[in-house]
């Protein structure tokens, strides 16, 4: 591993993946490596990368909600809230940029780069992901 990869991974590769209690109560994100999991399982990336703060539901509620100073988006609601089509690429603008305005939170790891380097470089590995967590994603919506 080249000295810049390992400091991607060792500044970077950081998820958002539980809380914990300080002796004070107030909550706290712990930072933890992230896993790399198969591009080809939308619902197993959601569920490794993104359930700990939108929740298994997609609702908003995963654990690590309340430690944070802006909730968790409802994912559920996406298509509803866009006059029933669900809006893909703003999805996936999202997760590849999330400190765009259209996200307003940097309090989400920028999953565009961490899945670059996951992949080693390879972009149809980097745009599978994209497209599979995108369209599980899609199947989260209310109807």
């Amino acid at each position: 591993m080249s000295i810049g990869k390992a400091i991607l991974v060792l500044t970077g590769m950081l998820a958002l993946v539980g809380i914990g209690v300080a002796e004070n109560q107030e909550k706290v994100i712990k930072h933890v490596p992230v896993k790399a999991v198969s591009p080809v399982s939308g619902k197993e990336m959601y569920t490794q990368y993104c359930a700990v703060c939108h929740g298994k539901d997609g609702k908003g509620g995963g654990p690590a909600a309340s430690a944070l100073k802006v909730p968790p988006t409802d994912l559920t609601v996406l298509s509803k809230n866009n006059g029933g089509k669900y809006p893909a690429l703003k999805v996936s603008g999202a997760i590849r940029e999330p400190d765009r305005p259209s996200h307003g939170s940097k309090e989400m790891p920028v999953w565009g780069n961490l899945f670059w380097s996951m992949s080693g470089g390879h972009a149809s590995e980097v745009q599978q992901r994209m497209a599979n967590l995108t369209d599980y994603i899609e199947s989260l919506q209310v109807k």
